[in-house]
């Protein structure tokens, strides 16, 4: 729904009930429609289409294009981007447990559009121009470039056998194994915004990608470094003091950053499910790996509002409520309760966060209050004054999948 503001001067009881009835109806739609919703909405806006950026001049693809820096991409939903790859795991999350299979075929084609029009973003990237579409893919120089959406990639290909995919996949797992940055323990790491930095946000830009080419291969290499990563990211940036944890750690001086950013977490949280999806039962690691991530679930339960959303900054209170935190919770709680990981008591945390967001999602299927892409900084203002936006792509991916475990909890809490 859009905010709706209410008048201060109401003086009826009528209008107040209307206000309640309304609210109270958006949210006890069923589950499943909530997140269709929210899924049709991104479908429709999604064009597969290039665009001349000057004679806003659309094409179905970019065969046959003369050579200009003009032509791009027109929807952000069929970017090379990081958000998509979340996009990807959630549709196609989203048809495993509803059974509509229109939205894994979104993640299919979403894919095939992309590389069916490398071969001419590839010449804009090797001519030098500007911001080219699919800039990250020929980049490959950081998480960023390749982690998300390969994963997402290693999802489509288990429906998509297409001869292009797999080369990527080696190539990403290549770049991740050889030659990302990381300090003496391995743990990666990036030089910004100072030299041999760690992010949180990194755990989700590699762990996935990593359990998956150890589920497509059956390479335990891939699962060793992702396991290593969950344990020195722990060590790095978990605060035992409150169960959350810092956006980064600074190699030069050692120390922490300001903030217990609300999304950072939500990067973590759904890394370490995306891991132990994947682990055998009898690793020795698995337990190990359930036990943080229960200290999280039991770190962030102690912060959640009373809403049942989680704030822009954890644990500010005066900071804002932010959907995209919220929906990476829900997802992670629910799906560690719906594979029988924590105790079932969880899930009134989670069940109250996904009752939350609801409030946050319009009629429209676009959801409110998702926090812009952000840095690191080292004052607390800056993470206080990022915007919050209406349907930002950072959060989308992330809501669907908080939508769909939500959907399958409810199922099994009710079987029980």
């Amino acid at each position: 729904m859009n905010r709706v503001k209410i008048n201060r001067n109401i003086k009826t009881g009528s209008t107040f009930l209307f206000f309640l009835l309304y609210i109270n109806t958006l949210v006890a739609q069923p589950t499943s429609s909530i997140i269709e919703k929210v899924a049709d909405n991104i479908i429709e806006n999604t064009s597969y289409k290039i665009v001349n950026k000057k004679t806003k001049e659309l094409y179905s693809n970019s065969h046959n294009l003369p050579l200009s820096p003009d032509y791009k991409v027109e929807s952000p939903y069929n970017q090379w981007e990081y958000w998509n790859g979340v996009l990807a795991i959630a549709m196609i999350r989203l048809s495993e447990v509803t059974g509509d299979m229109k939205y894994q075929q979104y993640a299919l084609n979403n894919y095939k559009f992309i590389f069916d029009n490398l071969e001419y973003f590839g010449k804009q990237y090797e001519a030098n121009y500007k911001w080219t579409s699919f800039h990250q893919y020929f980049r490959l120089s950081k998480l960023d470039d390749c982690g998300a959406m390969a994963a997402g990639l290693c999802d489509v290909w288990q429906y998509d056998k297409d001869i292009r995919y797999m080369p990527y996949l080696d190539r990403a797992a290549n770049y991740i194994l050889n030659d990302e940055k990381r300090l003496d323990d391995s743990t990666f790491v990036r030089d910004f915004p100072r030299e041999m930095t760690l992010w949180a946000d990194d755990l989700y830009m590699s762990v996935p990608f990593l359990a998956r080419m150890y589920k497509i291969t059956n390479d335990f290499k891939y699962l060793d470094i992702a396991i290593t990563q969950i344990k020195n990211f722990r060590k790095y940036l978990y605060n035992e003091n409150n169960g959350l944890y810092y956006h980064c750690w600074y190699n030069d001086n050692q120390q922490n950053g300001v903030a217990h950013w609300g999304r950072c977490n939500g990067w973590v949280i759904m890394a370490e499910v995306e891991l132990l999806k994947l682990m055998p039962e009898e690793h020795p690691d698995k337990k190990k790996i359930i036990e943080i991530l229960e200290d999280q679930i039991i770190g962030i339960s102690r912060h959640q509002d009373y809403t049942g959303m989680w704030h822009q900054l954890i644990n500010r209170a005066d900071s804002y409520l932010e959907s995209s935190a919220t929906a990476m919770f829900v997802y992670g709680i629910a799906t560690a309760v719906n594979n029988g990981w924590i105790d079932p008591s969880y899930a009134s945390i989670a069940q109250n966060g996904w009752d939350g967001l609801c409030k946050k999602i319009t009629e429209t299927g676009e959801v409110e209050d998702i926090c812009v892409g952000t840095g690191i900084k080292d004052n607390i203002r800056f993470y206080y004054d990022r915007p919050a936006k209406l349907n930002d792509i950072h959060g989308l991916g992330a809501v669907i999948l908080a939508g769909s475990e939500i959907y399958l909890m409810e199922k099994l809490l009710k079987e029980q």
